[in-house]
């Protein structure tokens, strides 16, 4: 008997190990597989130049401004959303809209939308010469009551009328569905209510129409939820995502995004911008560089530098006195670069006779002189009328 037990052991250890290979396999195969979902090529849209500065208290000048578009559209972003026309009473970063407009230098293959929000806007962006712009519509009811003043409809019925007045313009136009995991008054947002509105928008003539986690609060779980909800009426080659990091979710919803073949991904260098309802201390958007190292990692084209990336978001984290937010750029200025590099040298690189590593530290913490941040800038909830996406 005990012999009989000692080979039927055996037996089952010797199926046990060549189960093992064949397991093996099978996750290999279920990894291949999903990375071959994946696109191949994902255009980034940088929202650092208006985004990413409307929650600055520092204000920065339109030169300054200028500067930044520039090296946005050099680093190889597609789309470089350069500033808004709305209330400069409700967004006083954004006063000097036309000036900046003005200054730009338009690269070749290179869009620079505008985000509007009204027909007044789209008048003032049009006339500045704009060739895009942005509008935006709000599933939730007590957010579109609180910062539009209407109802979530009447947000996609005033994004219709815009996007109308653009398209008889020839001008192309980009809907955002504000709040679209999560309202700082509602909570998580229902998945169809979503997609009611981004197919409104797309029916409106948007030739893209950008899911915005505007506080961060969703997940791999709840993007996914609302991906399955909305492809059956928005295609993914018409969708984009734009998440901002508030619980550390940004790039694990952006690869679940992926994953459901979205290839446009919203970012901000240094990690800039915030909502101003998201509560004290909310990051603001997933930092371009850390997007970038990670589609690089996956070996999926954006056309973005990371180096040049890098150089954009010290650049202006310098202008506003302020840390930089990105891990990615913070980790690679620390493990030091060539001096030949093209980054070797101020504006947008390190101070002559200082090393990549001393920038970085002094990045790490916020200067003792950047000012306060305060959780309703611009007034209370229910008189702001800005641009928060």
């Amino acid at each position: 008997g005990s012999l009989i037990h000692l080979m039927t052991t055996r037996l089952r250890l010797a199926a046990h190990t060549l189960r093992r290979p064949r397991r093996a396999q099978h996750t290999l195969a279920r990894a291949q597989h999903t990375l071959a979902s994946l696109p191949a090529r994902v255009r980034i849209y940088e929202l650092g130049a208006r985004d990413g500065l409307q929650n600055e208290q520092r204000i920065v000048d339109a030169a300054t401004k200028i500067e930044l578009i520039h090296r946005l559209a050099r680093m190889g972003a597609s789309s470089v959303e350069t500033t808004s026309f709305v209330s400069a009473r409700a967004v006083p970063q954004m006063a000097d809209c036309e000036a900046v407009m003005a200054g730009v230098e338009q690269r070749e293959g290179t869009d620079y939308p505008v985000l509007v929000l009204n027909l007044k806007g789209f008048e003032r962006a049009k006339a500045a010469g704009a060739r895009s712009i942005a509008v935006m519509a709000v599933p939730s009811v007590t957010f579109a009551r609180k910062n539009n003043n209407c109802t979530p409809a009447e947000t996609v019925e005033r994004a219709a009328t815009v996007a109308a007045a653009a398209n008889a313009a020839g001008m192309r136009v980009r809907g955002y569905v504000s709040c679209a995991l999560g309202c700082p008054f509602e909570g998580a947002m229902e998945p169809a209510a979503v997609a009611d509105l981004a197919e409104g928008l797309q029916a409106a003539g948007c030739h893209e129409v950008c899911l915005a986690d505007t506080i961060g609060t969703g997940t791999p779980g709840s993007m996914r939820a609302l991906l399955l909800e909305v492809l059956p009426r928005v295609p993914s080659d018409q969708l984009a995502v734009h998440c901002h990091d508030t619980y550390g979710q940004a790039l694990a919803n952006i690869y679940e995004a992926l994953q459901h073949g979205v290839s446009v991904i919203d970012s901000s260098v240094a990690g800039l911008g915030g909502c101003p309802f998201a509560g004290p201390g909310a990051s603001g958007n997933v930092a371009t560089e850390d997007v970038v190292y990670m589609l690089d990692g996956l070996g999926i084209e954006s056309g973005v530098s990371f180096e040049q990336a890098v150089d954009a978001g010290e650049f202006i984290v310098q202008a506003l006195g302020r840390h930089n937010s990105s891990r990615a750029a913070v980790a690679f200025q620390r493990r030091g670069r060539p001096s030949g590099s093209a980054a070797a040298s101020r504006p947008g690189g390190r101070l002559p006779g200082e090393s990549w590593k001393q920038a970085a530290d002094e990045l790490s913490e916020p200067p003792a002189e950047a000012p306060p941040r305060r959780l309703f800038p611009y007034g209370p909830l229910s008189s702001v009328r800005g641009d928060a996406v």
